[in-house]
């Protein structure tokens, strides 16, 4: 997934997402950081939302349901990935993937998933810490090789 991918689901979204948080257009606006008349362009889709607005939504409502089913899981966890050109490091904890990831493999302690929606990979552990997260099968298995060898 890309920027821009991104950039237009949560433009799709946002009207939904401000619902469910049960948000006037005035307050959406203040909350992300627009003024009125932007949001009810993004609303109205005559325009999108930059890839501030989009990253402010996704940080500031990643419990939304909307964000969750059209991004799969966290879409924080998205955003990062896409901002940091995959993530390398023990992160915050993970619901395990039990929803949004099927696994592609497992070796000792880590898991190798990938999420069904956003098609990015990740590593984690037994203990559900996400370890690498990346859109390249390629990278994420042969740092899964890594973190695996020797188990």
């Amino acid at each position: 997934m890309k920027k821009e991918r991104v950039i237009e689901i949560v433009s799709e979204k946002m009207k939904l997402v401000r619902t469910e948080k049960g948000y006037s257009q005035d307050k959406m606006a203040e909350v992300i950081g627009l003024s009125k008349k932007t949001l009810v362009q993004i609303e109205k889709g005559r325009t999108q939302a930059s890839w501030t607005s989009a990253v402010a939504v996704c940080a500031l409502f990643r419990d939304s349901e909307v964000l969750h089913s059209v991004l799969g899981s966290d879409p924080l966890e998205i955003i990062e990935t896409i901002a940091h050109d995959g993530l390398d490091r023990r992160k915050a904890k993970t619901m395990g993937g039990h929803v949004w990831w099927r696994e592609v493999e497992k070796s000792g302690r880590f898991r190798l998933q990938q999420n069904y929606i956003s098609q990015h990979y990740r590593i984690v552990d037994e203990e559900d810490y996400r370890w690498f997260s990346s859109f390249y099968k390629g990278d994420t298995t042969e740092r899964f090789r890594e973190l695996t060898k020797g188990e």
